[in-house]
């Protein structure tokens, strides 16, 4: 199995001087000065362009020039992306195009014309039919979708083969979400734990992508990057950059045609289901979205018809660039996200174009004035009302349904898949004791009472994530099969328990 671990860095472009000081000490200067100095990493990683600048507006060049030396020794490469973390979904092609291409330009000035960024990032792993067509022509070889858009369903474990769109010749890269989310959550934070929660995968062959935001090491998680330069440094964890395994596997490898669903990596299958893939962005129930998303199609509307020999045109396109960004969407979902000053300071930057258009008729600035307006009344409205916790409060009760109530409380077939699990967990926690290995089996034990009593909502990580550190979803999906089998039986051959 080879490892292709893909890092994603950012920070909004208003991002607050002490809190950009705190990530740069807890994770930025660690992570690039310790890579700089070790003999290799092989991490594939996005940083977008108005990261780079914020970091060297504020005094961080040596993060930078931390950075460019990886890049340059080939123990790292960077991908290309959104510069100011657009939702690519959302926005007119044109400016998907341009968020791009102002990115590109952004790192080449930081690292180079000779920057080679074969692969994308997309903001939010967001991706729909669109993104594989205008990455192709852009030139990008392979795009980073999360397992979610797979159609064949979860992969969970080695990929054997190269995904290709189905739309363009682009290949895709499928993130594997259980063990992404146990290092996030630092469910896995040693290396004993990251080879036992890919116990099943470490001997085949093929690879294996995790994803997650890199800030995880060190700013989310205090001292966490200790844990991924032991992963680095690990000699049977076989690691490699993406382009690199593209390059030396690509002809061997069989391409598989695909055509990825529309998503992002937080997207659930219900989300899918109900086609409310972007509804942290873009909800329609949320009359707080609505007005956003008028006002920044009536603002862009505005720049677009502003001429390009305008005095004012590069600054005022600029700061249309850093509207698009997702956070002001993002943080008015209210679902559980929400921060006033985030969605005061989306709105206003939008006003703010407005106002600096030279010539803007009163009649314009008076639109935006409200539109202004009634973004900022709504939400302290519901701030004050209490509607931001209640609807705070349904997402969490939506999100977090205990598995019993899921499973055993449902009847039927779903009884058996909960025998399954608390069956499996008690031979866990029995074959732990008999090792010796007494706080293992103790962590067993807690699972089960948390699932027999209802108390699994309340982790980070379910306790049925947990098992399946110890045991694969295909060996689990072997159990579930034969309890399900044993219960048609037993249902089967008692008539008089369905009635007379």
């Amino acid at each position: 199995m080879i490892w292709l671990n893909f890092l994603h860095f950012y920070q909004p472009v208003n991002q607050q001087p002490d809190i950009l000081d705190a990530v740069v000490k807890q994770c930025y200067r660690p992570i690039f000065s310790r890579i700089k100095n070790i003999k290799k990493a092989n991490i594939t990683l996005n940083i977008n362009g108005s990261l780079l600048e914020l970091l060297d507006k504020n005094g961080y060049a040596d993060v930078i020039n931390d950075i460019r030396t990886s890049v340059e020794d080939g123990k790292i490469e960077l991908t290309g992306s959104c510069k100011y973390h657009a939702l690519l979904p959302l926005i007119p092609d044109s400016e998907a195009v341009r968020q791009i291409k102002e990115n590109e330009k952004t790192l080449r000035n930081y690292f180079g014309d000779s920057l080679n960024l074969n692969g994308f990032f997309p903001p939010e792993m967001a991706y729909d039919d669109k993104l594989s067509r205008i990455l192709s022509d852009l030139g990008y070889e392979w795009v980073l979708v999360d397992e979610i858009a797979n159609p064949a369903g979860y992969l969970d474990g080695v990929t054997k083969y190269i995904n290709v769109s189905e739309k363009s010749d682009i290949k895709i890269f499928f993130r594997i979400r259980r063990i992404s989310n146990l290092i996030m959550s630092a469910v896995v934070r040693d290396t004993e734990s990251f080879k036992n929660a890919i116990k099943h995968d470490l001997s085949k062959d093929g690879y294996l992508l995790t994803g997650m935001d890199g800030e995880t090491f060190g700013h989310h998680r205090i001292n966490f990057d200790d844990f991924l330069f032991k992963l680095l440094d690990d000699k049977e964890i076989i690691k490699m950059k993406i382009s690199e395994y593209v390059d030396e596997y690509n002809a061997s490898l069989e391409n598989r045609s695909v055509s990825p669903i529309t998503s992002t990596w937080a997207s659930s299958p219900e989300d899918i289901k109900k086609g409310i893939q972007f509804i942290s962005w873009k909800d329609k129930d949320n009359i707080i979205h609505k007005y956003q998303w008028e006002m920044l199609e009536f603002c862009l509307d505005l720049v677009n018809n502003l001429p390009s020999n305008s005095p004012k045109y590069e600054t005022i396109r600029r700061k249309m660039d850093q509207a698009l960004a997702s956070d002001h969407f993002f943080w008015a979902s209210g679902k559980p996200w929400w921060a006033l000053e985030m969605i005061e300071s989306g709105a206003y930057a939008l006003l703010d174009i407005v106002r600096d258009i030279p010539g803007i008729s009163d009649d314009n600035l008076k639109k935006a004035s409200q539109y202004y307006e009634k973004i900022v009344s709504i939400s302290f409205e519901w701030q004050r009302t209490g509607k931001i916790r209640k609807m705070a409060k349904e997402q969490n009760q939506i999100l977090r349904l205990p598995f019993k109530e899921r499973t055993l409380e449902r009847g039927g077939e779903e009884e058996a898949v909960y025998n399954a699990f608390i069956d499996t967990m008690k031979e866990q926690e029995l074959i732990s004791s008999k090792k010796g290995d007494y706080e293992r089996a103790i962590l067993w034990r807690d699972a089960i009472y948390k699932l027999e009593n209802k108390l699994d909502i309340y982790d980070t990580i379910n306790v049925i994530d947990l098992l399946r550190i110890e045991i694969s979803n295909e060996r689990m999906e072997e159990i579930i099969k034969k309890y399900k089998e044993k219960y048609l039986r037993i249902r089967g051959g008692q008539p008089e328990q369905r009635g007379s």
